[in-house]
């Protein structure tokens, strides 16, 4: 199908380009930028007055429940809610059941992809065998099956040894390892920052030096094995110091954070909100406002939904007894454009940071408008004022924090392979 987008603003980082002007589709392809090349007869033509047209956001966090939990969500329910949320690659965690720590497990999520129709599903391969922290798995299998990259999800790998040979393992392979990074020792079964909230409400709390000692160690192989290494949804001041002074060092570092931790902190627990039980928990203002300054100055590469769709019994117990995860594609895109009135990220970071730098990581060539790319994209009304209601999400999970929000910008059309697969209203 042959499309013109008329008249928005073109935000794509690869290219440093932000300027109005036009969009040309045809054949799955992005053909041209700025102006419509001649003899060019679109089939489906876009009228806009200014609103964004970024690339496609590659979402490096995401739950998608199935195979196994279908009772939370499923690949169908989630690649409707991303692909209506601008979301056109999402990049899946490994703990599934069965684990995605085989080629039959990525075959099975690309065949539930396939059959949705919608947004691209790229799984993450299991570091270790059932993330069992011990046996390394057939960790070239899983990157000829397609797997993107490797974790061991939000288990940490307790002996060193192990992690070792498995950065030495991924780096033989140009593969990045996405950590999540938790000293499980330290989080002692925590639920919560540790600090005033977790004292008045009595909760066993989770310590800032849970994630930095675990980052330590990482940084510490990373230099020594040469391994690619993803720092996983940070959450406190001092690790924002820490990935930014391994870049200086020159280590093959990236970074990213998610969404719920850009504006939500410890006090919004206070109360009990099960809504705001996450791993890694939410730290005081002065950690949420240096991950802000990280995202802003590159610090932190890349912003993420970290989506973790449950059913409703799961946050129904006592806090403490609660599953820890939010429901966040759909509040990704409008939360990461507000950034722009309320810190210093231009547009044309936020698009970096949801679009270009993830490319980057998982190394694919997605993420841009350049012509000759696939035409992965989507348009966003910036002026656009509309309440978030839990109900009304199109994913599976209902479980959000933002649950009644205003939200300032909305996702209005998504492209995937150069067709109209969502459209606002």
């Amino acid at each position: 199908m042959r499309v013109r987008i008329h008249n928005g603003r073109l935000l794509c980082p690869t290219q440093g380009l932000d300027e109005t002007g036009d969009l040309c589709l045809a054949d799955g392809k992005i053909i041209a930028t700025g102006k419509q090349p001649a003899g060019f007869s679109p089939e489906l033509e876009i009228a806009l007055n200014g609103e964004y047209i970024c690339p496609g956001i590659i979402d490096l966090g995401v739950h998608t429940r199935e195979p196994g939990a279908e009772h939370k969500a499923s690949i169908a329910s989630e690649t409707a809610a991303a692909t209506a949320s601008g979301i056109t690659i999402m990049v899946c965690t490994p703990d599934t059941r069965p684990v995605i720590d085989s080629s039959a497990v990525v075959e099975l999520v690309h065949q539930r992809q396939q059959q949705s129709g919608k947004t691209q599903v790229l799984p993450l391969g299991a570091l270790t065998s059932n993330l069992d922290g011990v046996r390394l798995t057939e960790v070239a299998a899983l990157q000829r099956a397609g797997c993107v990259g490797l974790s061991n999800a939000g288990r940490p790998i307790v002996d060193t040894e192990v992690l070792r040979r498995a950065f030495e393992y991924a780096a033989g392979l140009a593969m990045p390892v996405f950590i999540h990074a938790q000293d499980s020792f330290l989080s002692n079964n925590g639920v919560l920052h540790e600090g005033r909230i977790s004292a008045r409400l009595g909760l066993p709390g989770i310590p800032a030096t849970a994630e930095t000692i675990a980052i330590s160690r990482a940084l510490l192989l990373a230099e020594q094995t040469g391994a690619r290494v993803h720092f996983c949804r940070l959450s406190c001041a001092r690790a924002v110091a820490m990935i930014e002074q391994a870049k200086q060092q020159g280590l093959p570092i990236t970074a990213d954070v998610g969404i719920c931790h850009l504006y939500l902190t410890e006090q919004d627990v206070d109360g009990f909100n099960a809504q705001c039980h996450l791993t890694p928990p939410l730290r005081t203002e002065q950690d949420r406002d240096a991950l802000r300054a990280g995202l802003q100055r590159g610090v932190i590469d890349a912003l993420c939904s970290d989506h973790q769709p449950h059913d409703e019994d799961a946050k129904a117990a006592p806090f403490s007894l609660t599953e820890p995860g939010a429901s966040t594609l759909e509040a990704l895109a409008p939360l990461a454009f507000e950034l722009v009135r309320e810190s210093d990220c231009t547009p044309q970071r936020i698009v970096d940071a949801l679009c270009r730098q993830p490319a980057g990581i998982i190394n694919s060539e997605a993420g841009t408008l350049r012509p000759g790319s696939p035409a992965d994209l989507f348009i966003f009304d910036p002026g656009q004022r509309w309440t978030l209601k839990a109900s009304d999400m199109k994913s599976a999970g209902k479980n959000t924090p933002f649950d009644s929000r205003g939200m300032n910008g909305r996702v209005t059309h998504t492209f995937i392979g150069g067709g109209l697969v969502f459209k606002d209203g």
